[in-house]
């Protein structure tokens, strides 16, 4: 396959850091004043130098091999605005990070197209889609943190990272984190989090340190992708305690990795035994390394991605398997 030119809108920071691992030739989209998408490298990641910025008035003047879309925007304004004919006739990918919406059953994806790879980041997605007649097929997640960051615990409270939660309340369960403060020592990190008491954005290159020092990662989100803080969280060897909805249930096993569960006052005690017992925490964080290892390594990921790139061409040329 050789390597490629991959032009890629930047939507979800993390998410890119890890792409950004993959070594091609990427193209980040960059517009006067940093708007959502155009954001290019950004401050917070240390990408490699093979990501370059571009601004979005010389994509034209790309010669590209590939486009990944990951928002409607990107598709069907981004696409058409900054894009050549023959950019926009490139072999293409929607990469999806979202769980459906408006229904999570019956919400038809915007992507109707049989020859246009579409991505889903866990099976429970691609399940509920309503993909139609375009192909899907399943990356799952993997994170690109800092090596030498491991799980210490030493911190008797627990840690929730998730960024501007107060503005999806319902999805990123911010009435539950704040139920649960009120019940359990927990701080939250994460974008505009500062709003409620939480520790704000925390750079990415200095996250998984802090993180790594509290007894355990508590997931409330409701309904979304398998959150990356509970990738980050298990790769860093931390127990991790969560909702018992979407791929969770496939991920985390009760007593090995951590305790996932919808009956809030089961979550709280097993929050309450591992701030009182650190050598169960240890245990269980150990056992989450080791899931992260085989079933979220940054290899497989890489492996993945490069076997759906080949599959993007060979859909491009009609040709199936």
């Amino acid at each position: 396959m050789g390597r490629l030119n991959i032009l890629m809108w930047h939507i979800h920071g993390s998410y890119l850091n890890t792409m950004a691992r993959i070594e091609h030739n990427w193209y980040l989209p960059t517009r006067p004043g940093r708007p959502e998408g155009y954001g290019g490298r950004g401050p917070t990641f240390d990408l490699p130098d093979y990501v370059r910025e571009v601004p979005f008035d010389r994509v034209r003047d790309l010669d590209l091999d590939l486009i990944i879309y990951q928002t409607p925007r990107n598709y069907f304004e981004d696409r058409l605005e900054i894009l050549s004919e023959e950019q926009q006739r490139l072999p293409a990918i929607y990469l999806e990070h979202n769980t459906p919406r408006p229904h999570p059953a019956d919400s038809r994806h915007i992507i109707d197209d049989p020859n246009m790879l579409l991505i889903h980041v866990t099976h429970y997605n691609r399940l509920m889609w309503d993909n139609g007649r375009t192909p899907t097929r399943v990356v799952e997640h993997s994170v690109a943190i800092d090596p030498g960051a491991r799980y210490t615990g030493e911190l008797e409270r627990g840690i929730t990272v998730v960024n501007g939660m107060q503005h999806r309340p319902r999805i990123a369960g911010y009435d539950i984190f704040c139920q649960m403060r009120e019940q359990v020592p927990l701080d939250i990190a994460g974008m505009e989090t500062e709003a409620f008491g939480g520790l704000g954005d925390i750079p990415y290159r200095h996250l998984h340190r802090r993180v790594a020092a509290y007894r355990f990662l508590f997931s409330p989100i409701r309904y979304t992708s398998l959150p990356l803080a509970v990738i980050e969280g298990l790769t860093l060897g931390m127990p991790v305690i969560a909702l018992a909805t979407t791929e969770l249930p496939a991920v985390i096993q009760n007593g090995v990795h951590g305790y996932i569960s919808n009956d809030l006052d089961e979550l709280a005690c097993h929050m309450r035994r591992l701030l009182a017992d650190p050598e169960e925490a240890r245990a269980l964080g150990a056992n989450a390394r080791r899931l992260a290892e085989e079933r979220f390594g940054l290899q497989r990921f890489v492996h993945d991605w490069n076997e759906a790139f080949r599959e993007a061409f060979r859909m491009k040329l009609g040709v199936r398997g």
